[in-house]
């Protein structure tokens, strides 16, 4: 398989139940008029019938996650239909693209977008590999090995900020094991980051980027929750928060640099909001599945089950937004993940790492498939469109109000 692969239509990105559910997204409509400043951003609903534009009733996505029923404000609303899903997704890998045709965004626009991490006993695990690893993969596979033998037994029942995990907190600090990733993974406070600018997430069948200075890193498929400014769960989408192993390995403080470059961060392929037939109980209940394609004809799989979770989602919300922090325009919250490959891909011990080239489909039975090839993040599409291209594009427009 090779990597110009894309899907060709619908079916490669929508749910296993197709239109059942309510699915929002985002569509770049361009000038059609003639009129500069008339091309941009729109939201649209996911139809059987059709991509329908809904920019008349909600300017962003962000305006549609502040009603008091978003799924059903969605569900009631009317526009202008720009093409079916099959044309939309065949017209959105860049090197294919017609300029002049819709294309598919990310569903996010100005919302916060922020990660929580070490949320999975095995992704702990892996934290602190890193850390003690100092980035070099050689030594990676030694110290798995010892940390697994001190810790014994499985993790997955641990909630963390209990007894137990403090006892085990004790016994790893006895054994000269103790790290910052301990303290998040199994202490009453969760690792909460902000991943990346608003605005700056990519969406379906484009290229995530990989900082060119690392060589040791990995996809991260997680599920990510749309958030109202008054802290409501309204939805969930998919996403990859692209992983520097090496980098964030060196230094807890280069997180920056590990999680927040050009494409670093996906969210797709659409937002299904919460309605009848998906809610955030079905949401907990998530099972994430990861595949990679190489062009060398390497291929991986995995998988990450939500329920597995040390903190619940709601819970890692909580610690979000409250009195202590406001979201006036929402946020997103990518959950983490328990999938950290370790198979070793191109040298014995090494583990895996990305090659330039891989696609890399993340897939959920209920929120569809999010597929994006990787990229240098120095040759992905450089990010352009910021907030003030935003207004200024829904005010040429006319869809300020």
């Amino acid at each position: 398989m090779t990597t110009t692969a894309w899907p060709t239509d619908a079916s490669g990105l929508l749910p296993d139940d197709g239109y059942a559910g309510t699915l929002a997204g985002r569509a770049w409509l361009p000038d059609t008029d003639g009129r500069a400043g008339h091309s941009g951003p729109v939201v649209v609903a996911i139809r059987a019938d059709g991509v329908i534009d809904v920019s008349s009733s909600f300017a962003t996505m962000r305006a549609l996650s502040e009603q008091a029923d978003p799924a059903g404000a969605l569900a009631a609303a009317s526009g202008t239909r720009i093409g079916t899903l099959d044309e939309l997704v065949a017209n959105t890998p860049p090197e294919t693209r017609d300029e002049a045709r819709p294309w598919l965004l990310s569903p996010i626009d100005l919302h916060v977008v922020k990660a929580a991490g070490v949320t999975f006993p095995v992704s702990m695990i892996e934290r602190v590999i890193e850390e003690r690893a100092r980035g070099d993969q050689d030594a990676a596979a030694v110290i798995r090995s010892e940390i697994l033998e001190t810790i014994g037994g499985s993790l997955d029942a641990l909630r963390p900020g209990s007894e137990e995990a403090s006892a085990l907190k004790d016994l790893l600090l006895e054994r000269g094991w103790w790290s910052q990733y301990l303290e998040v993974g199994i202490g009453p406070d969760a690792e909460v980051f902000t991943k990346a600018p608003v605005l700056s997430t990519v969406g379906p069948l484009v290229d995530v980027g990989v900082h060119p200075a690392s060589q040791w890193n990995n996809p991260e498929p997680e599920v990510v929750l749309v958030v109202s400014s008054d802290g409501r769960i309204v939805g969930a989408s998919l996403g990859n928060d692209v992983n520097l192993r090496d980098i964030e390995g060196r230094s807890a403080l280069l997180l920056g640099k590990a999680k927040d470059n050009n494409a670093s961060a996906s969210v797709g392929p659409f937002v299904r909001l919460f309605d009848a037939s998906y809610d955030l109980d079905d949401l907990r209940a998530s099972v994430v599945r990861l595949s990679i394609d190489g062009e060398d004809g390497y291929s991986l799989d995995g998988h990450s089950e939500l329920a597995r979770i040390s903190r619940d989602p709601a819970d890692l919300v909580e610690q979000v937004i409250g009195a202590h922090h406001q979201y006036p325009d929402g946020f997103v919250l990518y959950l983490g993940t328990m999938f950290a490959p370790v198979d070793d891909r191109d040298v014995t011990g090494r583990g895996f790492t990305h090659h330039d080239g891989d696609l890399v489909r993340i897939a959920e039975p209920r929120l569809g498939t999010l597929v994006n090839r990787v990229r240098s993040s120095s040759e992905a599409a450089p990010w352009t469109f910021g907030i003030d291209a935003l207004y200024r594009s829904l005010a040429a427009r006319g869809l300020l109000r």
